[in-house]
Protein backbone atom coordinates (compact mmCIF):
# COMPACT_ATOMS: atom_id res chain seq x y z
CA UNK A 1 0.00 0.00 0.00
CA UNK A 2 1.22 3.49 -0.80
CA UNK A 3 2.42 5.57 2.11
CA UNK A 4 2.33 9.31 2.73
CA UNK A 5 5.56 11.22 2.30
CA UNK A 6 4.73 13.18 5.47
CA UNK A 7 2.55 11.18 7.84
CA UNK A 8 0.18 12.50 10.46
CA UNK A 9 -1.68 15.81 10.62
CA UNK A 10 0.10 17.64 7.76
CA UNK A 11 -2.64 18.85 5.39
CA UNK A 12 -2.83 21.30 2.48
CA UNK A 13 0.74 20.83 1.22
CA UNK A 14 2.43 23.43 -0.96
CA UNK A 15 5.82 22.78 -2.55
CA UNK A 16 8.53 24.67 -4.40
CA UNK A 17 11.99 23.78 -5.73
CA UNK A 18 15.21 25.79 -5.58
CA UNK A 19 17.96 24.06 -7.54
CA UNK A 20 18.23 20.52 -6.18
CA UNK A 21 16.27 21.31 -3.02
CA UNK A 22 12.55 20.97 -2.41
CA UNK A 23 10.65 22.82 0.32
CA UNK A 24 7.14 22.05 1.51
CA UNK A 25 4.74 23.80 3.90
CA UNK A 26 1.48 22.60 5.50
CA UNK A 27 -1.49 24.01 7.38
CA UNK A 28 -1.35 24.22 11.17
CA UNK A 29 -4.81 25.57 12.19
CA UNK A 30 -5.02 26.47 15.92
CA UNK A 31 -1.52 25.27 16.81
CA UNK A 32 1.59 27.33 17.59
CA UNK A 33 4.15 27.54 16.07
CA UNK A 34 2.44 27.57 12.70
CA UNK A 35 3.06 26.31 9.15
CA UNK A 36 5.59 23.48 9.52
CA UNK A 37 8.35 23.68 6.89
CA UNK A 38 10.13 20.66 5.40
CA UNK A 39 13.16 20.05 3.16
CA UNK A 40 13.93 17.18 0.78
CA UNK A 41 16.32 16.31 -2.02
CA UNK A 42 14.25 13.45 -3.48
CA UNK A 43 10.55 14.25 -2.75
CA UNK A 44 10.33 11.07 -0.66
CA UNK A 45 12.40 11.75 2.46
CA UNK A 46 11.48 14.96 4.26
CA UNK A 47 12.97 16.63 7.32
CA UNK A 48 11.21 19.38 9.23
CA UNK A 49 13.58 22.35 9.37
CA UNK A 50 11.36 24.75 11.26
CA UNK A 51 8.03 26.54 11.36
CA UNK A 52 7.38 29.61 9.25
CA UNK A 53 5.27 31.33 11.92
CA UNK A 54 7.32 30.94 15.09
CA UNK A 55 6.66 34.26 16.85
CA UNK A 56 3.47 35.58 18.44
CA UNK A 57 3.77 38.72 16.30
CA UNK A 58 3.35 36.53 13.20
CA UNK A 59 0.66 34.30 14.62
CA UNK A 60 -1.93 36.03 16.83
CA UNK A 61 -4.37 33.32 17.92
CA UNK A 62 -6.68 34.71 20.60
CA UNK A 63 -7.96 32.40 23.36
CA UNK A 64 -11.36 32.26 21.69
CA UNK A 65 -9.82 30.64 18.59
CA UNK A 66 -11.88 27.51 18.08
CA UNK A 67 -10.67 24.05 17.20
CA UNK A 68 -9.68 23.99 13.51
CA UNK A 69 -9.52 27.79 13.46
CA UNK A 70 -6.32 29.73 12.93
CA UNK A 71 -4.02 29.12 9.98
CA UNK A 72 -5.49 27.61 6.82
CA UNK A 73 -3.78 26.49 3.64
CA UNK A 74 -0.41 28.11 2.83
CA UNK A 75 1.23 28.60 -0.54
CA UNK A 76 5.04 28.41 -0.59
CA UNK A 77 6.98 29.92 -3.47
CA UNK A 78 10.52 31.08 -4.34
CA UNK A 79 10.80 34.19 -6.50
CA UNK A 80 13.45 36.81 -7.13
CA UNK A 81 15.85 35.31 -4.58
CA UNK A 82 13.31 35.15 -1.74
CA UNK A 83 10.94 32.64 -0.22
CA UNK A 84 7.32 33.71 0.00
CA UNK A 85 4.60 32.12 2.12
CA UNK A 86 1.01 33.35 1.90
CA UNK A 87 -1.85 32.02 4.01
CA UNK A 88 -5.00 32.93 5.95
CA UNK A 89 -5.40 33.52 9.66
CA UNK A 90 -9.10 32.78 9.95
CA UNK A 91 -9.05 33.81 13.63
CA UNK A 92 -7.71 37.30 13.11
CA UNK A 93 -6.52 39.45 10.22
CA UNK A 94 -7.35 37.36 7.16
CA UNK A 95 -4.84 36.88 4.33
CA UNK A 96 -1.18 37.77 4.75
CA UNK A 97 2.26 36.90 3.45
CA UNK A 98 5.71 36.61 4.99
CA UNK A 99 9.13 36.36 3.32
CA UNK A 100 12.61 35.05 4.10
CA UNK A 101 16.02 34.98 2.46
CA UNK A 102 16.58 31.43 3.71
CA UNK A 103 13.91 28.82 4.35
CA UNK A 104 15.14 28.30 7.91
CA UNK A 105 14.27 31.94 8.52
CA UNK A 106 13.97 34.33 10.09
CA UNK A 107 10.67 35.01 8.36
CA UNK A 108 9.29 38.53 8.29
CA UNK A 109 6.31 39.86 10.18
CA UNK A 110 3.03 39.65 8.23
CA UNK A 111 2.16 41.84 5.28
CA UNK A 112 -1.65 41.91 5.31
CA UNK A 113 -3.65 41.73 2.08
CA UNK A 114 -7.14 43.19 1.85
CA UNK A 115 -8.72 40.31 -0.08
CA UNK A 116 -11.64 38.13 1.07
CA UNK A 117 -11.46 34.36 0.82
CA UNK A 118 -9.06 31.68 2.01
CA UNK A 119 -6.29 29.53 0.53
CA UNK A 120 -4.41 32.42 -1.17
CA UNK A 121 -1.89 31.69 -3.92
CA UNK A 122 0.97 33.72 -5.43
CA UNK A 123 2.14 33.67 -9.05
CA UNK A 124 4.30 36.06 -11.07
CA UNK A 125 4.05 37.03 -14.73
CA UNK A 126 6.93 37.65 -17.12
CA UNK A 127 6.43 41.39 -16.64
CA UNK A 128 6.90 41.04 -12.87
CA UNK A 129 3.21 41.39 -12.03
CA UNK A 130 2.14 39.42 -8.96
CA UNK A 131 -1.23 37.65 -8.94
CA UNK A 132 -3.02 36.49 -5.82
CA UNK A 133 -5.81 33.95 -6.30
CA UNK A 134 -8.18 32.99 -3.50
CA UNK A 135 -10.90 30.41 -3.02
CA UNK A 136 -14.06 31.20 -4.76
CA UNK A 137 -12.26 31.61 -7.24
CA UNK A 138 -11.06 35.22 -7.67
CA UNK A 139 -7.75 36.69 -8.84
CA UNK A 140 -6.23 40.09 -8.08
CA UNK A 141 -3.00 41.84 -9.01
CA UNK A 142 -1.22 42.89 -5.82
CA UNK A 143 1.95 44.57 -4.65
CA UNK A 144 3.51 41.78 -2.54
CA UNK A 145 5.82 44.23 -0.77
CA UNK A 146 2.96 46.25 0.71
CA UNK A 147 -0.04 43.95 0.31
CA UNK A 148 -1.91 46.60 -1.69
CA UNK A 149 -4.50 45.31 -4.14
CA UNK A 150 -3.69 47.02 -7.46
CA UNK A 151 -6.41 45.52 -9.68
CA UNK A 152 -9.40 43.34 -8.97
CA UNK A 153 -10.36 40.96 -7.61
CA UNK A 154 -11.69 39.50 -10.85
CA UNK A 155 -13.74 36.30 -11.16
CA UNK A 156 -11.76 33.39 -12.54
CA UNK A 157 -12.62 29.76 -13.22
CA UNK A 158 -14.87 28.36 -10.49
CA UNK A 159 -14.52 24.68 -11.29
CA UNK A 160 -16.78 21.99 -12.68
CA UNK A 161 -19.76 22.71 -10.44
CA UNK A 162 -18.89 20.78 -7.28
CA UNK A 163 -19.09 22.39 -3.84
CA UNK A 164 -16.27 24.42 -2.28
CA UNK A 165 -13.97 25.42 -5.16
CA UNK A 166 -10.84 26.19 -3.14
CA UNK A 167 -7.08 25.62 -2.87
CA UNK A 168 -6.28 27.54 -6.09
CA UNK A 169 -2.77 27.40 -7.51
CA UNK A 170 -1.90 29.40 -10.63
CA UNK A 171 1.05 28.36 -12.82
CA UNK A 172 2.65 29.90 -15.92
CA UNK A 173 3.81 26.91 -18.02
CA UNK A 174 4.63 26.86 -21.73
CA UNK A 175 2.66 29.92 -22.78
CA UNK A 176 -0.41 28.98 -20.74
CA UNK A 177 -1.70 29.96 -17.32
CA UNK A 178 -2.97 26.84 -15.56
CA UNK A 179 -5.38 27.18 -12.63
CA UNK A 180 -5.65 24.09 -10.43
CA UNK A 181 -8.24 23.90 -7.65
CA UNK A 182 -9.80 21.45 -5.20
CA UNK A 183 -13.52 20.74 -5.34
CA UNK A 184 -16.13 18.65 -3.58
CA UNK A 185 -15.07 19.40 -0.02
CA UNK A 186 -12.07 18.00 1.81
CA UNK A 187 -13.91 14.82 2.81
CA UNK A 188 -14.49 11.62 0.78
CA UNK A 189 -15.75 13.57 -2.25
CA UNK A 190 -12.50 15.54 -2.60
CA UNK A 191 -11.17 16.12 -6.15
CA UNK A 192 -8.53 18.06 -8.06
CA UNK A 193 -9.55 19.90 -11.23
CA UNK A 194 -7.77 22.20 -13.69
CA UNK A 195 -8.38 24.81 -16.39
CA UNK A 196 -6.09 26.96 -18.52
CA UNK A 197 -6.06 30.35 -20.21
CA UNK A 198 -3.68 32.62 -22.06
CA UNK A 199 -3.85 35.26 -19.30
CA UNK A 200 -4.42 35.06 -15.53
CA UNK A 201 -7.86 36.59 -16.04
CA UNK A 202 -9.05 34.03 -18.56
CA UNK A 203 -11.21 33.04 -20.28
CA UNK A 204 -10.45 29.54 -18.95
CA UNK A 205 -11.05 26.22 -20.64
CA UNK A 206 -11.46 23.17 -18.41
CA UNK A 207 -9.25 20.11 -18.75
CA UNK A 208 -11.12 17.50 -20.82
CA UNK A 209 -10.30 14.75 -18.29
CA UNK A 210 -11.34 16.54 -15.06
CA UNK A 211 -11.09 15.58 -12.29
CA UNK A 212 -7.35 15.10 -12.46
CA UNK A 213 -7.48 13.14 -9.18
CA UNK A 214 -10.21 11.67 -7.01
CA UNK A 215 -10.67 8.50 -4.96
CA UNK A 216 -14.35 9.16 -4.24
CA UNK A 217 -16.65 6.10 -4.27
CA UNK A 218 -13.73 3.67 -4.43
CA UNK A 219 -12.50 1.06 -1.96
CA UNK A 220 -8.94 2.34 -2.01
CA UNK A 221 -7.28 2.60 1.41
CA UNK A 222 -6.24 6.17 0.60
CA UNK A 223 -9.23 8.54 0.53
CA UNK A 224 -10.11 12.26 0.42
CA UNK A 225 -7.47 13.00 -2.24
CA UNK A 226 -7.25 16.68 -3.11
CA UNK A 227 -5.77 20.10 -2.34
CA UNK A 228 -2.75 19.62 -4.60
CA UNK A 229 0.33 21.50 -5.77
CA UNK A 230 2.71 20.81 -8.69
CA UNK A 231 6.49 20.87 -8.91
CA UNK A 232 8.98 20.16 -11.69
CA UNK A 233 12.08 18.13 -10.83
CA UNK A 234 15.55 19.00 -12.20
CA UNK A 235 15.27 16.10 -14.65
CA UNK A 236 12.12 17.55 -16.21
CA UNK A 237 9.67 15.14 -14.57
CA UNK A 238 6.62 16.55 -12.82
CA UNK A 239 5.10 15.62 -9.49
CA UNK A 240 2.06 16.42 -7.43
CA UNK A 241 1.83 16.73 -3.66
CA UNK A 242 -1.65 16.49 -2.20
CA UNK A 243 -3.51 15.68 0.97
CA UNK A 244 -5.35 12.43 1.63
CA UNK A 245 -6.54 10.32 4.56
CA UNK A 246 -6.25 6.68 5.59
CA UNK A 247 -9.59 5.79 7.23
CA UNK A 248 -9.92 2.54 9.17
CA UNK A 249 -12.57 0.48 10.93
CA UNK A 250 -16.17 -0.32 10.10
CA UNK A 251 -18.31 1.99 8.01
CA UNK A 252 -18.13 4.93 7.71
CA UNK A 253 -14.47 4.29 8.66
CA UNK A 254 -12.53 6.74 10.81
CA UNK A 255 -9.36 8.70 10.10
CA UNK A 256 -7.43 9.62 13.21
CA UNK A 257 -4.02 10.82 12.00
CA UNK A 258 -5.56 13.77 10.19
CA UNK A 259 -5.10 14.67 6.55
CA UNK A 260 -1.60 13.63 5.47
CA UNK A 261 0.72 14.63 2.61
CA UNK A 262 1.05 12.22 -0.33
CA UNK A 263 2.96 12.21 -3.64
CA UNK A 264 1.90 11.25 -7.16
CA UNK A 265 3.71 11.30 -10.56
CA UNK A 266 2.47 13.63 -13.29
CA UNK A 267 2.75 13.19 -17.07
CA UNK A 268 1.92 15.96 -19.54
CA UNK A 269 -0.17 14.81 -22.53
CA UNK A 270 -1.49 17.25 -25.17
CA UNK A 271 -0.83 20.18 -22.87
CA UNK A 272 -2.59 18.76 -19.82
CA UNK A 273 -1.26 17.02 -16.69
CA UNK A 274 -2.29 13.41 -16.07
CA UNK A 275 -1.78 12.09 -12.56
CA UNK A 276 -0.57 8.60 -11.65
CA UNK A 277 -0.99 6.51 -8.51
CA UNK A 278 -1.33 8.43 -5.25
CA UNK A 279 1.02 7.19 -2.54
CA UNK A 280 4.24 5.29 -2.95
CA UNK A 281 5.63 2.23 -1.14
CA UNK A 282 9.08 3.80 -1.51
CA UNK A 283 8.19 6.56 0.93
CA UNK A 284 9.93 5.81 4.22
CA UNK A 285 7.85 5.11 7.28
CA UNK A 286 7.97 7.85 9.93
CA UNK A 287 11.04 7.52 12.10
CA UNK A 288 10.86 6.61 15.76
CA UNK A 289 11.32 9.57 18.06
CA UNK A 290 13.30 9.99 21.26
CA UNK A 291 13.60 13.39 22.88
CA UNK A 292 15.61 13.60 26.10
CA UNK A 293 15.22 17.38 26.31
CA UNK A 294 18.97 17.90 26.42
CA UNK A 295 19.09 20.98 24.19
CA UNK A 296 18.35 24.64 24.77
CA UNK A 297 15.41 24.83 22.37
CA UNK A 298 12.51 22.57 21.51
CA UNK A 299 12.54 20.56 18.30
CA UNK A 300 10.27 22.15 15.66
CA UNK A 301 7.83 19.23 15.83
CA UNK A 302 6.54 20.36 19.25
CA UNK A 303 3.27 22.31 19.04
CA UNK A 304 0.80 23.88 21.49
CA UNK A 305 -2.81 24.99 21.10
CA UNK A 306 -2.98 28.72 20.30
CA UNK A 307 0.10 29.89 22.19
CA UNK A 308 3.10 28.85 24.23
CA UNK A 309 3.86 31.54 26.82
CA UNK A 310 7.54 31.82 27.66
CA UNK A 311 6.83 31.26 31.35
CA UNK A 312 4.94 28.01 30.76
CA UNK A 313 7.92 25.82 29.82
CA UNK A 314 11.67 25.61 30.16
CA UNK A 315 14.57 23.39 29.13
CA UNK A 316 17.07 25.31 31.25
CA UNK A 317 15.51 25.33 34.73
CA UNK A 318 16.56 21.69 35.03
CA UNK A 319 19.01 20.90 32.21
CA UNK A 320 18.10 17.67 30.45
CA UNK A 321 14.48 18.00 31.56
CA UNK A 322 11.34 19.67 30.24
CA UNK A 323 9.75 21.74 33.01
CA UNK A 324 6.13 22.71 32.56
CA UNK A 325 4.28 25.30 34.65
CA UNK A 326 0.48 25.26 34.78
CA UNK A 327 -1.27 28.16 33.05
CA UNK A 328 -4.80 26.69 33.15
CA UNK A 329 -6.64 24.16 35.29
CA UNK A 330 -8.12 21.85 32.64
CA UNK A 331 -7.53 20.54 29.12
CA UNK A 332 -11.26 20.95 28.54
CA UNK A 333 -10.79 24.68 27.96
CA UNK A 334 -8.21 26.81 26.12
CA UNK A 335 -5.28 28.13 28.10
CA UNK A 336 -3.64 25.09 29.68
CA UNK A 337 0.03 24.17 29.28
CA UNK A 338 0.31 21.46 26.64
CA UNK A 339 3.22 20.51 24.36
CA UNK A 340 2.60 17.75 21.85
CA UNK A 341 3.69 16.04 18.67
CA UNK A 342 1.51 14.76 15.84
CA UNK A 343 0.67 11.05 15.93
CA UNK A 344 2.23 9.56 12.79
CA UNK A 345 1.85 5.77 13.23
CA UNK A 346 -1.46 3.91 13.38
CA UNK A 347 0.09 1.31 15.69
CA UNK A 348 2.48 2.98 18.09
CA UNK A 349 3.71 3.33 21.63
CA UNK A 350 4.41 6.69 23.25
CA UNK A 351 5.94 6.96 26.71
CA UNK A 352 7.28 9.65 28.99
CA UNK A 353 8.99 9.74 32.37
CA UNK A 354 7.31 12.23 34.68
CA UNK A 355 8.28 13.62 38.05
CA UNK A 356 4.98 15.19 39.11
CA UNK A 357 6.01 16.48 42.52
CA UNK A 358 2.84 18.08 43.85
CA UNK A 359 1.54 18.84 40.36
CA UNK A 360 -1.36 17.43 38.39
CA UNK A 361 0.23 16.39 35.10
CA UNK A 362 0.45 13.64 32.54
CA UNK A 363 0.19 12.61 28.90
CA UNK A 364 -2.80 13.28 26.65
CA UNK A 365 -4.07 12.13 23.26
CA UNK A 366 -5.78 15.24 21.93
CA UNK A 367 -8.04 16.14 19.05
CA UNK A 368 -9.55 19.23 20.65
CA UNK A 369 -10.81 20.49 24.02
CA UNK A 370 -13.93 18.32 23.77
CA UNK A 371 -12.20 15.14 22.53
CA UNK A 372 -9.14 13.86 24.41
CA UNK A 373 -7.99 10.97 26.58
CA UNK A 374 -5.57 11.70 29.44
CA UNK A 375 -3.38 9.66 31.76
CA UNK A 376 -2.50 11.91 34.69
CA UNK A 377 -0.88 11.77 38.09
CA UNK A 378 -2.59 13.73 40.83
CA UNK A 379 -2.11 13.54 44.62
CA UNK A 380 -0.63 10.04 44.64
CA UNK A 381 -3.07 8.53 42.15
CA UNK A 382 -2.94 7.75 38.45
CA UNK A 383 -6.17 8.15 36.57
CA UNK A 384 -7.40 7.85 33.00
CA UNK A 385 -9.80 10.63 32.01
CA UNK A 386 -11.97 10.48 28.89
CA UNK A 387 -13.54 13.64 27.46
CA UNK A 388 -15.97 12.89 24.61
CA UNK A 389 -18.17 15.79 23.61
CA UNK A 390 -20.11 17.01 26.66
CA UNK A 391 -19.18 13.93 28.71
CA UNK A 392 -16.15 13.76 31.00
CA UNK A 393 -15.40 10.65 33.03
CA UNK A 394 -12.63 9.12 35.12
CA UNK A 395 -12.65 5.62 33.66
CA UNK A 396 -9.90 4.05 35.81
CA UNK A 397 -7.48 4.93 38.59
CA UNK A 398 -4.88 3.40 40.88
CA UNK A 399 -2.46 4.56 43.58
CA UNK A 400 1.17 5.35 42.63
CA UNK A 401 4.26 5.72 44.77
CA UNK A 402 5.84 9.17 45.15
CA UNK A 403 8.59 10.10 42.72
CA UNK A 404 9.19 9.72 38.97
CA UNK A 405 6.91 7.39 37.06
CA UNK A 406 6.74 6.15 33.47
CA UNK A 407 3.47 6.76 31.61
CA UNK A 408 2.70 4.90 28.38
CA UNK A 409 0.06 5.24 25.69
CA UNK A 410 -0.24 2.43 23.17
CA UNK A 411 -2.23 2.57 19.94
CA UNK A 412 -3.33 -0.91 18.90
CA UNK A 413 -5.09 -2.04 15.73
CA UNK A 414 -6.44 -5.51 16.57
CA UNK A 415 -7.88 -7.47 13.68
CA UNK A 416 -11.65 -7.38 13.60
CA UNK A 417 -11.98 -4.42 15.96
CA UNK A 418 -14.78 -2.17 14.64
CA UNK A 419 -13.04 1.11 15.39
CA UNK A 420 -9.81 2.48 13.98
CA UNK A 421 -7.81 1.47 17.06
CA UNK A 422 -7.70 0.88 20.80
CA UNK A 423 -5.87 3.42 22.95
CA UNK A 424 -4.39 1.76 26.03
CA UNK A 425 -2.84 3.51 29.04
CA UNK A 426 -0.30 2.02 31.42
CA UNK A 427 1.70 3.14 34.45
CA UNK A 428 5.20 1.71 34.80
CA UNK A 429 5.42 -2.01 33.97
CA UNK A 430 1.89 -2.74 35.15
CA UNK A 431 -1.09 -3.96 33.14
CA UNK A 432 -3.35 -1.67 31.18
CA UNK A 433 -5.09 0.81 33.41
CA UNK A 434 -7.65 1.33 30.64
CA UNK A 435 -8.09 0.63 26.91
CA UNK A 436 -10.46 3.02 25.14
CA UNK A 437 -12.10 3.01 21.72
CA UNK A 438 -10.18 5.32 19.39
CA UNK A 439 -13.11 6.22 17.15
CA UNK A 440 -14.14 8.98 19.57
CA UNK A 441 -10.84 10.74 18.84
CA UNK A 442 -11.44 10.84 15.09
CA UNK A 443 -12.51 13.54 12.68
CA UNK A 444 -15.67 11.60 11.88
CA UNK A 445 -16.78 12.06 15.52
CA UNK A 446 -15.15 15.32 16.57
CA UNK A 447 -15.35 17.06 13.15
CA UNK A 448 -12.70 19.56 12.08
CA UNK A 449 -9.56 19.64 9.97
CA UNK A 450 -6.82 18.42 12.30
CA UNK A 451 -5.56 15.07 13.59
CA UNK A 452 -4.39 13.57 16.85
CA UNK A 453 -1.60 15.17 18.84
CA UNK A 454 0.06 13.29 21.71
CA UNK A 455 1.31 15.68 24.34
CA UNK A 456 2.63 16.40 27.80
CA UNK A 457 0.65 18.70 30.07
CA UNK A 458 0.27 20.16 33.52
CA UNK A 459 -2.93 21.64 34.96
CA UNK A 460 -1.73 22.43 38.50
CA UNK A 461 1.69 23.38 39.80
CA UNK A 462 4.99 22.45 38.12
CA UNK A 463 5.90 19.10 36.55
CA UNK A 464 9.18 17.78 35.15
CA UNK A 465 9.49 15.38 32.19
CA UNK A 466 12.82 13.78 31.32
CA UNK A 467 11.95 11.89 28.12
CA UNK A 468 9.46 11.43 25.32
CA UNK A 469 9.69 8.27 23.21
CA UNK A 470 7.45 7.36 20.27
CA UNK A 471 7.88 4.18 18.24
CA UNK A 472 5.90 2.13 15.74
CA UNK A 473 4.53 -1.16 17.00
CA UNK A 474 3.22 -4.25 15.22
CA UNK A 475 -0.47 -3.74 14.46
Amino acid sequence: MGRPIIAGFHPDPSVCRVGEDYYLACSSFEYFPGVPLFHSRDLLTWQQIGNVLDRPSQLPLPPETGASGGIYAPTLRHHDGRFWMITTNTSGGGNFLVTAEKPEGPWSDPVWIDLPGIDPDLAWGEDGSCWCTVSGTHTARIDPETGQVLDGPFPAWTGTGLQYPEAPHLYRIGGWWYLMIAEGGTERGHTVAMARARTPLGPYEAAPHNPLVTHRSTNRPIQSTGHADLVEAPDGTWWMVLLATRPRGNTPAFHVLGRETFLAPVTWIDGWPHVGEVGTPQAPAPADVRDDFDGESLAPQWISPRSRPDGSWSLTERPGRLTLHATGSTLDEPGSTFLGRRQQHHAARVSTRLDPGAARAGISVRLDEAHHYDLEIDDGRARVVARIGPLRSVVAEQPVAPGPVELTVEFRTPEGFPGPDLIAFRVGDGPDLAALDGRYLSTEVATGFTGRVVGLYVTRGTAVFDSYVSSARPG
